[in-house]
């Protein structure tokens, strides 16, 4: 692989990546929290790689060698075996692909189908019967391709024909934590990592867990830029900006309040922040603190959902806040949300409608259309996942 040093003056993108050297790694959560958040620091010196506010740092990961190990000896294969991994006719040691090239983590529709045909399973067949589309989804749910091996096998296929199965792994988009501007020649990252249990075995999200398990300082990572051209501060520094964004969801506006620090404009700002426990789980606690002590952030609203009988999230802190909140609104404001896409950004959502109708004695019809507005004008922005 290529050091940071020899790749000078080339141009990295998703399809050249830059190999970034980790700087910091560090958890963010304190001893006794169920959660662990890693803080990233990479280098980037040398590369001439340049990003703004609300872009994502792009990342190529490698599969868990526990799995790879797995399925070479599930299959009774040579992971030493040289095979082919693309059409262009490249080749690697097997085990070295089903690490670095293919995603093996996660099942997809075509995978089942075509491995249905090198298979004689009648339970497989039917369950890739287009009648039974909702029961194949929830079968690809929570499963790999080692689950895929082990339902429906045994089977006698070379690693050559399996492969063929497989696509590329995909990198792993994550909302860069930090302004250039602060750190010139650095890339921040927040990662959540994901862990659970499902179908009877212990899982683990493959970026999340690389980053926490498996990368150290000193390593590298390949890295490109993935530029957020609908997620940004607004072009004036003197422009309010509030920001949703708990958990992981602060990455991007640690960035923003960054970059307003350096640039000391005049807009305020206002963060919503939440997470389960104020004691194990505040990211970026003093950092923040000092940033309110400086004046760069102008408010800091806080949702810790399990430290009281009552579960608080940012929605509820918003509805709290709402008189202000559409005072800061009316006056040109611009609002971001960060975070879970599911549930929490839904939330936040109509809870935005709720204050427009209740502060702006609006009916809900009229609340919907000003959110509606907000959006289409890109005063509302969300990054969501």
């Amino acid at each position: 692989m290529n050091t940071p040093a020899s790749q000078t003056n080339q141009a990295f993108t998703r399809n050249n990546p830059f190999q970034a050297k980790v700087l910091k790694n560090i958890n963010l959560n304190s001893t006794g929290s169920n959660r662990e958040t890693r803080h990233l620091e990479l280098s980037l010196e040398g590369s001439g790689i340049t990003y703004n506010p609300g872009d994502a740092l792009g990342i190529y990961p490698e599969n868990d060698s526990v799995l790879v190990e797995s399925l070479l000896q599930e299959m009774k294969w040579d992971g030493n075996q040289n095979i082919v991994i693309n059409k262009t006719g490249d080749q690697l040691p097997l085990k070295n692909a089903l690490t670095t090239y293919f995603e093996i983590t996660l099942l997809t529709k075509k995978v089942l189908q075509n491995f249905s045909k090198m298979v004689d399973n009648e339970n497989l067949n039917s369950l890739v019967a287009i009648e039974n589309a909702s029961a194949l989804k929830e079968y690809m749910y929570g499963r790999d391709l080692l689950d895929m091996i082990q339902d429906f096998g045994p089977c006698q296929i070379e690693a050559q024909e399996f492969v063929t199965l497989l696509r590329k792994m995909p990198p792993r988009l994550y909302s860069i934590s930090s302004s250039q501007s602060a750190h010139p020649d650095e890339v921040h990252l927040t990662i959540s990592a994901v862990r659970y249990t499902s179908h009877g075995r212990d899982r683990n999200g493959v970026c999340s867990v690389q980053c926490s398990e498996r990368t150290s300082e000193g390593d590298t990572l390949p890295v490109y830029i993935q530029a957020n051209k609908h997620f940004g501060l607004p072009e004036s520094n003197e422009t309010d900006i509030i920001m949703v964004g708990p958990g992981t969801g602060i990455a991007p506006f640690r960035s923003f309040i960054q970059e307003r620090s350096i640039n000391k404009g005049r807009g305020r700002t206002w963060l919503f922040f939440g997470a389960q426990h104020s004691q194990t789980d505040f990211l970026y606690k003093e950092e923040l603190e000092k940033h309110q002590e400086n004046g760069v952030l102008t408010k800091l609203t806080t949702a810790f959902s399990r430290d009281t009988d009552e579960k608080v999230y940012v929605q509820n802190k918003m509805l709290e806040s709402s008189k202000e909140l559409y005072e800061w609104l009316q006056g040109g404001a611009h609002f971001y949300v960060c975070g879970d896409k599911e549930y929490m950004a839904k939330d936040v959502h109509n809870t935005l409608i709720e204050i427009f109708s209740k502060e702006g004695n609006m009916s809900q019809e009229e609340a919907e259309e000003k959110v509606q507005e907000l959006q289409k004008t890109k005063r509302y922005q969300k990054d969501v996942y």
